[in-house]
């Protein structure tokens, strides 16, 4: 396994990141444990997670999960960068929310954290992260809840995720104006070959501030996974963001020539696509959300993975990116 600095930070964390978003709803606890020692074993160190995962009358079972599996000890905990996220609230339909308990407000972040590291079963969470813009709070209070987080050893890092560009520098300039706080250190966004937005604000923005960029759905939720090979041959056929996208016949071509072009290279879409983003500039590592050990085992291998000139540039013809700003919408 390589590993990488956390954006400016002095935290090493591997250039894979396990996603566990499927712990519980798709993957037992005992298969999730399997999966989790699997990881570590790999080298990876770095795991991601949110207070909402579990979702609908079991947000938090995720969490829970990880917590009972850090609880089997073996230096565990010692060994992960633990990440969570904060924002959703918890309650089982998301239609009775109660006041104060979601969004960004000092008196939720609290509450939060405190209920995170309890079902974590730890002491602290490494990196706390902002799962989304709260448009209501200034980030002078968000930062006064953080700082006493971090004076009380409950947090060490912050990062954001789905921030637009001008949020993750109004967080940072509003953290460098109070003075001894760090600010963000991360950004997670959705970036992948077929989504590649991020790369006009959002990651310039990260490399500016010194963020570490943590691409989520680094294959498009099956789209880059060699979807179409594997309808042909009778296997999975795709389903949500992918299954929508191919009703398109633009896509559809489109997929099909990125199959072609890494078939003719006799390379698998999905560790190609994950071996892309660990070529592109300011990435730390894509979130792969494995639910089975082959997963997990296909994914590993894209870290020795080397693309070579000729497939870069066929992906970059068959799946263009936005180019700069302001030059990719003005001049």
């Amino acid at each position: 396994m390589e590993y990488t600095q956390l954006g400016r930070t002095g935290l090493k964390v591997s250039r894979l990141v396990l996603g566990t978003m499927n712990f519980g709803p798709q993957t037992d606890e005992a298969d999730s444990h399997a999966i989790m020692d699997a990881a570590l074993d790999a080298g990876i160190n770095f795991f991601d997670t949110a207070n909402v995962y579990g979702w609908g009358e079991n947000k938090g079972r995720t969490e829970s999960i990880i917590g009972n599996w850090f609880a089997k000890g073996g230096d565990r905990r010692n060994k992960v960068v633990i990440a969570t996220k904060v924002y959703g609230n918890m309650s089982p339909d998301n239609s009775s929310v109660w006041p104060n308990h979601d969004k960004l407000s000092a008196v939720n972040i609290r509450r939060a954290v405190d209920a995170s590291l309890k079902r974590l079963r730890t002491d602290h969470i490494d990196v706390y992260q902002f799962h989304h813009i709260d448009r209501a709070t200034g980030f002078d209070e968000i930062w006064q809840a953080i700082d006493v987080l971090v004076q009380q050893g409950k947090i060490l890092y912050v990062g954001s995720s789905n921030f637009p560009g001008y949020k993750i520098a109004q967080a940072n300039e509003a953290a460098a104006r109070r003075g001894g706080t760090i600010g963000l250190v991360s950004e997670q966004c959705l970036y992948n070959l077929a989504e590649r937005r991020a790369e006009m604000e959002v990651i310039p923005a990260a490399q500016d501030y010194g963020l570490g960029v943590i691409p989520w759905s680094p294959l498009h939720g099956g789209l880059l996974g060699g979807v179409l090979k594997k309808q042909a041959e009778g296997g999975r056929r795709a389903s949500g963001r992918a299954a929508d996208a191919l009703n398109d016949p633009a896509v559809r071509t489109q997929i099909q020539a990125y199959e072609d072009l890494l078939d003719k290279h006799g390379l698998e879409p999905g560790e190609a696509a994950l071996a892309w983003l660990l070529t592109r500039p300011g990435v730390t590592g894509p979130i792969v959300g494995p639910r089975t050990a082959g997963q997990l085992e296909s994914a590993l291998r894209a870290v020795e993975l080397e693309l070579g000139e000729e497939v870069l540039a066929g992906l970059d013809e068959i799946f263009p990116g936005p180019g700069p700003s302001p030059e990719a919408f003005a001049w």
